[in-house]
Order: C-alpha cells, then structure tokens, then sequence
C-alpha cells in the first residue's frame, strides 16, 4: 500500500498501477480503492511512529549491506536500545563484513538476524572482523551465530566457514543434514501439558503452536500478561504512549464491562528507580508505585570489569540477564557456560574462557547491565 511503502519498504502499489494503465500489463486494480485502503493505513502509521527507521529518503548504502527491509528497521531499533544510534554506518558496515565472514549467506528473517546480532555485538566489543577470525582471541557470540554454524537453520550453499565454525561450536558437534530430519515424534497433548504448567494458563491449538515456535517467547508474554492483564483491550497509543495527565480513558474489557480510568499524575523518581503513579479508577482514586524504566539504568552504578585481568567477566554489551548458571564457590572449566545476555531480541551466552573456581557473582536475572559491567569475578 502506498502509506506503506518507499524507503526500507516495496514500491508504492498505486503508483505502479497508474504506470502501467491502459497497456498490455494493466493490472485492472481500481486505483480509487487502493488510495481509500492506503489512506486507512496512513492512520494506522501514525500511530507507530516511535518505530520508524527515520530514513528520509532512498539509501544507496543498501547496495554495501545487502540488508532487507524488515531487518533493516530491527536493526536500527535494536542499535538504538544499546545506544550504537550515532554509529548506524559502522554497524552498517559491520553488517556486510559479518556477511562476508560467514560465507555471504541467503539473507532471510531468520539468517539476517544472525548476521545482525553478530554485527551488534562486534561493534559494541569494539571487535574487527581480523579480531574474530583470530583462533586465539575468545570471543562471545550471540546464541543465534552459536545455532547457525550448529545448522539450525540448514546447510549454506557453499557450506559454512569451516576455520570459524570450529572456533563457534567450541567442540560442539554440527548438525550436517536439514534440521527437521533431526526431530522426534511430538506428544502434542504432553507439550501442551508442559505449556500449560510454564504459562499457568488453559492452551488452546493457537497458543500450542506459539509455545511449540517459540516457547521462552510464549512463556514470557504469559508471565506479562498475567503482571499486567489483558493488556490488548488498550488503544494502541495508549499501550505505546500512555496517557497525559487529567486524561480519561474508557477500557472495555468484556461485553457489558467497561472501567473508567483517569490519570492524575505521578511523584518524581526516587532512589530505587521508581515513582508513585496517582489515577482514579470508576472514580475511585488509586495509587500505584512502579519502575521508571527511563531510569532504571541510570540507578545501579555497578563496577566495571578492569581490562586485562582474566579473573573478571564483564559484559560485552548492555542488556539484561537473562540467565545464570553458575554461582559461589562453584568450580568451573574453560568453555562453560557463565550466564546469558538479552538485547532486544539478541541473546548471548558468556562462556569462562579459563578453569577456576568462582569467588563472586555480582549479577542476578532480570538485573540491567552495561558494557564492560563486572558480571562474575574468580578466585
């Protein structure tokens, strides 16, 4: 559609239309109907523009990164969340690098995002390509670069880097066939058990097939959902936005019941990162306290990791942790899997790049960290 197009996106629908009218190719698509159907879309766009790309214009750079269109918008919301928004060309750049160094693979959803999550963590380590082919130097690769030189994601057409793959899986063996010839026979009723359990909701044949694709994924909407309710009975720039003080809002959540809420205002922010947040609810007035998540990164000062010293973990980016698997006094051998970072959408697993025994653990899961932020420290 027209509202829809241009930039990252096709070519605008009504324009090609209009070209070839009234010739050998013409489409016969009532140009009427798709102005109306895109002017519907205009609207829609509005409402989602904290999500733009902001590219004003047509990018010859494309042709240097080769990124496509969805990729292209991900990728520069996830460079913005770890604060790499003045360094787009360099990420740009490093993208059709990590392209090349892998083997310049078929870019699609899933094989784009593992070249993107690559790049992101190369620049925010401040790596080189020259840094990650280097069999000495330890390197953290993100969980998506890890399952596509496993082959999760099928056999590239001239086979993968063999050098790099080796220094990737760390002894793991790779998969060397199409992946689904791997799989077993499901128990689809037994799965949707074990759903049901991790999500503590009833799963229906929809929600199965969300938790069989993607089952952290389902299990953490589960866990916000059940925080913070049904929250698809917001309007979407209230979900987005939120609501300007004094402002009322009608929330139906069923057939016959609506609630009537008005914000009234909020505290400033106190020493934990948080405030108190006043509203009436069907004229009730409330209160609530919950985190300013504006500042919730700018509240924990954590030490950083000093350079050079092998008995400190730091970060190799900003993120939250995700997961830990190793605590005090635990022995450990190189190669071990320490804890994991997740940055919009991108997880990667920190391995213990020597034997030891650790002496402290200054993370925990859900903590929001920074790069270089001490994570473990050994003995």
């Amino acid at each position: 559609m027209d509202a829809l197009s241009g930039t990252t996106s096709q070519p605008t629908l009504g324009s090609l239309v209009a070209a070839i009218a009234d010739g050998e190719r013409d489409a016969e698509l009532d140009a009427k109907i798709i102005r109306q159907i895109s002017f519907y879309w205009e609207a829609v766009r509005t409402q989602y523009r904290a999500f733009e790309s902001d590219l004003k214009g047509g990018a010859s750079e494309v042709y240097l990164h080769e990124m496509p269109g969805g990729q292209f918008t991900n990728l520069k919301e996830q460079a913005r969340s770890l604060g790499l928004e003045t360094r787009w060309h360099e990420v740009a750049q490093t993208y059709a690098d990590v392209n090349q160094m892998f083997g310049d693979i078929v870019k699609v959803t899933p094989s784009s995002k593992v070249v993107g999550d690559m790049a992101l963590a190369m620049v925010s380590s401040g790596l080189s390509r020259a840094d990650v082919e280097d069999p000495r130097r330890d390197v953290a690769f993100p969980d998506s670069v890890v399952g596509f030189f496993t082959g999760d994601l099928g056999q590239p057409p001239g086979g993968f880097p063999k050098a790099l793959q080796e220094k990737v899986l760390k002894g793991k063996k790779p998969l060397t066939k199409r992946p689904g010839s791997y799989l077993d026979d499901v128990d689809l009723e037994a799965e949707r058990a074990k759903a049901a359990e991790a999500s503590d909701m009833a799963i229906d044949d929809f929600r199965l097939a969300s938790y069989l694709m993607y089952p952290k994924v389902f299990v953490d909407f589960a866990k916000t959902q059940d925080a913070y309710g049904p929250t698809e009975v917001l309007p979407t720039p209230v979900y987005f936005y939120g609501l300007k003080e004094g402002q009322e809002l009608l929330v139906d959540l069923e057939k016959g019941k609506t609630l009537v809420l008005q914000y009234l205002g909020r505290t400033e922010t106190n020493e934990k990162g948080q405030v108190r947040v006043f509203f009436d609810l069907n004229g009730q007035p409330r209160t609530i306290t919950v985190p300013d998540r504006l500042m919730a990164s700018e509240i924990v000062a954590r030490a950083k990791a000093a350079p050079g010293d092998a008995k400190q973990v730091g970060a190799p980016m900003p993120g939250v942790i995700s997961g830990l698997a190793v605590k005090q006094g635990q022995k450990i051998t190189a190669g071990d899997v320490l804890c994991s970072i997740e940055a919009m959408k991108m997880e990667t697993a920190i391995h213990a790049e020597t034997d030891g025994v650790i002496a402290e653990v200054l993370v925990k899961p859900g903590d929001q960290i920074d790069a270089k932020d001490l994570l473990v420290r050994f003995e």
